[in-house]
């Protein structure tokens, strides 16, 4: 499958699992739901890739890019889903696209490529109407947070793909980070974490959400570098937008909508002023040094 096309799903099933967990948000909160998520998604992915020991004995760093990713995943997680308690999750979701975009316009040299930033900062700007209407500083900080932590976990899992085949690290650093959210989520949820309702929207939450687009992330970016990732996910404000309209029924207004397209926008007009065409080298070294077909799957990867 070609490497948008991963993206593009891993976008949709990320913004269905965030607009589906709410389900659970009375009887666990986003701490709960989190925890759980992760959990489940941590044993899934160990089930599938198993991950041995011989996977680490290759490469001095491979814990440590490991155990970054999950301190990443694990904030990127708490501070999202906590930041839909307080805003529309289109307005979270776009709020959150812009880490990734950042990374997409890191580097640039020339003054048009400032362009695309300026037409982000404005949709941000739209998104709360205009200035009309004033959205929660908590939530707000929320949502940057999560922005900054997804950034980061980019370009850390983008080392991760190179030292690891398959999804074996990937699957170590989700376990990583559902113990790193445990004491926050059984702190806040305790024995509700065990009710069927909860375990069931869990479940779907962390298919739909992690096992998925995590895998599906991976693969990507085996085949792209992060700045090529972080523009593809372009669609990503408009999917929350989309998904919290119709699980969640939230409804945004005008502006807000125009804030989320511009913000669309920006990335695609970073696309075409030639983001993806100077990572095209890279493309092409990084696909040298993985040979996917030829590495063993328990061995580590040059």
């Amino acid at each position: 499958m070609p490497a948008p096309c991963l993206v593009l799903a891993g976008v949709c099933g990320t913004q269905f699992g965030a607009a589906f967990a709410p389900r659970a948000y009375p009887q666990v909160g986003a701490a709960g739901v989190v925890f759980l998520r992760l959990l489940i998604a941590g044993v899934l992915l160990c089930l599938l890739w198993r991950p041995g020991r011989q996977a680490w004995t290759g490469d001095k760093g491979a814990w440590g890019t490991v155990l970054a990713a999950g301190v990443l995943l694990a904030g990127h997680h708490l501070a999202f889903f906590e930041a839909v308690n307080h805003l529309p999750l289109g307005i979270v979701a776009t709020i959150e696209f812009l880490g990734p975009f950042t990374i997409a316009l890191a580097g640039s040299r020339r003054v048009i490529d400032l362009l695309p930033a300026c037409l982000a900062a404005g949709g941000v700007f739209l998104l709360g109407d205009g200035g009309g209407s004033s959205l929660p500083l908590g939530g707000l900080a929320l949502a940057v947070a999560a922005a900054g932590c997804w950034a980061g976990y980019i370009l850390v899992s983008a080392r991760m793909a190179t030292r690891f085949s398959g999804g074996q690290g990937l699957a170590v650093a989700i376990v990583w980070a559902a113990l790193l959210s445990a004491p926050y989520g059984i702190a806040h949820a305790g024995g509700a974490l065990l009710d069927p309702h909860v375990l069931g929207v869990a479940a779907v939450v962390a298919v739909a959400s992690s096992v998925l687009p995590y895998s599906l992330n991976l693969e990507a970016l085996r085949r792209i570098p992060p700045r090529v990732f972080g523009v593809l996910t372009s669609l990503e404000p408009a999917a929350g937008s989309l998904f919290g309209l119709i699980v969640l029924g939230q409804h945004l207004h005008g502006p807000q909508w125009l804030g989320i397209a511009a913000v669309a926008c920006a990335s695609i007009a970073a696309t075409y002023l030639g983001t993806g065409r100077r990572a095209t080298p890279r493309v092409r070294a990084t696909r040298r040094c993985v040979p996917e077909e030829s590495a063993p799957r328990n061995e580590p990867v040059p």
